[in-house]
């Protein structure tokens, strides 16, 4: 169902109060609006600026005297039996007063009166006692065939002003849509607006234009990142196991599969020592599967006002959904919900909001992949480790030498130099129990060196930038063990 059939089916159950808190409103207007004279109801608008009008005519004048919420609330309380009364950002008004009982009274009168009250609200703050007769109404994100309709209809707009020349195949029409999925409509009306109005073309190559404005308007939203991802598996040594298991898995987000059999992979848990390579993989896994990578900061969900947390993290996930298919990453899980498992002082919240991210992880139907990364296990709430969260739990142990031999090649080639004139079995000796990240830095330490020295960058100088930085398995030496014992039989070793 769409979001119009979804509201008339909702006020068809008799809810006396519904709440839609969205930054669409003329949408969520659009929608009542539509409803109402589907059902042959009269509708009014309450708003602070204009105070009540009749709803279903567009440039009604508003009534006098109705500006301020009580005397607006009062006027709507006389309405005819059967309207819909919608009120524009009523919520924070609502502390308490004359407003707050003249719509407690509304609400309560709704068997006699047949009055339905749609708040309409750029943020969720209706009073708890309010959203204890409230239904809540989310609007969704546009479907790829609306998306199209939004598309034509700028275009058509923005072509009465000025003439713009469409040269976009139907490959490229198909891409730009695919990309603005998970957006609102008006984000989508200002992408396409914003791409256009450059250069008044509309081609195929305005793919990258559109990809780097959604870019920039999801991390404006602070929720999600939009990660890019230039790696690919190659750029990561070692990791064997992890890599095959993705391989077989690469094609299974397609209906071929779906009708082999399979369901879409859910994610896998990746721990590890710090700098072993665990974030990395996910931005190559991304690559791999061409996927789109976000990545979720637990840490900007959190809000100081009651509920506002849990919303944050409702609204980040369904956004990720309807991106997908899509790869989620979620980086340092543990510190997110550390005190998840444990009493904490913030009255239940992070247990609240690590219980929703578990049942989404259970009952998600949408195809997204999530990518966890953990340093410490002891902090992680034991439900996350439970067969069926993850796909896959995978251990990311520090490189053997071998592995150390193809990281070192990997970050010379990297910097342009070739790597037939390093002695790697000598460099991998040398870096007995650093980890990738650690080598990385000890060539970039080297470099250094090199460079203000105006010599060249040889074995010598990388073994020696090793040999003057010691690495995390020796200053931290007893909890790099510690985790090394709790993974054996644990964990798929990912190498």
């Amino acid at each position: 169902m769409d979001d119009f059939e979804r509201f008339r089916q909702l006020m068809n159950g008799g809810y006396p109060c519904i709440s839609i808190a969205t930054h669409e409103e003329r949408y969520a207007l659009e929608i009542v609006r539509q409803t109402a004279m589907s059902m042959d109801r009269d509708m009014w608008i309450w708003s602070v600026a204009e105070g009540v009008k009749e709803g279903i005519l567009a440039g009604s004048p508003g009534i006098n005297s109705t500006d301020t919420p009580a005397a607006g609330l009062a006027n709507l309380s006389g309405a005819k039996p059967g309207s819909i009364c919608v009120t524009l950002d009523l919520a924070e008004h609502l502390k308490g007063g004359k407003a707050l009982r003249f719509l407690r009274d509304m609400i309560e009168n709704y068997d006699k009166t047949g009055v339905t009250v749609v708040m309409i609200d750029s943020t969720d703050k209706v009073p708890d006692v309010i959203k204890s007769y409230t239904r809540p109404f989310e609007i969704s994100f546009p479907d790829e065939e609306e998306l199209k309709g939004i598309i034509r209809a700028t275009l058509l707009r923005l072509h009465r002003k000025k003439p713009i020349e469409v040269g976009i195949t139907k490959r490229g029409l198909n891409t730009i849509v695919r990309n603005l999925r998970g957006l609102t409509r008006r984000q989508a009306v200002r992408i396409i607006s914003d791409t256009v109005t450059a250069d008044q073309r509309f081609d195929d190559n305005d793919i990258n234009v559109v990809i780097a404005n959604k870019r920039q308007m999801i991390q404006q939203g602070g929720l999600l990142e939009y990660v890019k991802t230039p790696l690919d598996l190659s750029e990561i040594g070692g990791m064997r196991q992890l890599k095959k298991w993705l391989n077989q898995r690469k094609d299974a987000f397609g209906r071929d599969a779906t009708e082999f059999g399979l369901e879409a992979p859910r994610g896998v848990l990746m721990l590890g020592v710090q700098g072993a390579g665990k974030s990395l993989c996910a931005k190559a896994i991304a690559t791999a599967w061409h996927q789109p990578l976000l990545r979720m900061d637990p840490g900007a969900l959190y809000a100081s006002f009651i509920g506002e947390s849990e919303r944050n993290l409702r609204e980040a996930l369904r956004q990720t959904e309807a991106m997908s298919p899509v790869i989620l990453w979620i980086d340092e899980i543990e510190k997110a919900f550390a005190s998840a498992a444990s009493r904490s002082a913030d009255g239940g919240l992070s247990q609240r909001m690590f219980g929703s991210l578990l049942t989404w992880m259970q009952e998600h139907e949408a195809p997204v992949f999530l990518v966890a990364t953990a340093n410490d296990i002891e902090a992680l709430p034991p439900e996350l480790l439970r067969k069926g969260r993850f796909d896959e739990i995978f251990f990311v142990d520090l490189p053997d030498k071998t592995v150390r031999k193809e990281i070192f090649a990997i970050h010379l080639k990297k910097r342009g130099r070739d790597v037939s004139k390093f002695d790697l079995k000598a460099l991998a000796e040398a870096s007995e129990g650093y980890s990738g990240s650690e080598i990385e830095q000890a060539v970039i330490s080297a470099l250094h060196e090199a460079y203000a020295d105006k010599a060249k960058l040889d074995t010598s100088r990388i073994i020696s930038a090793v040999e003057t930085s010691p690495p995390l398995s020796v200053t931290m030496a007893e909890s790099v063990q510690c985790l090394l014992a709790w993974a054996k039989g644990r964990c798929v070793p990912a190498d």
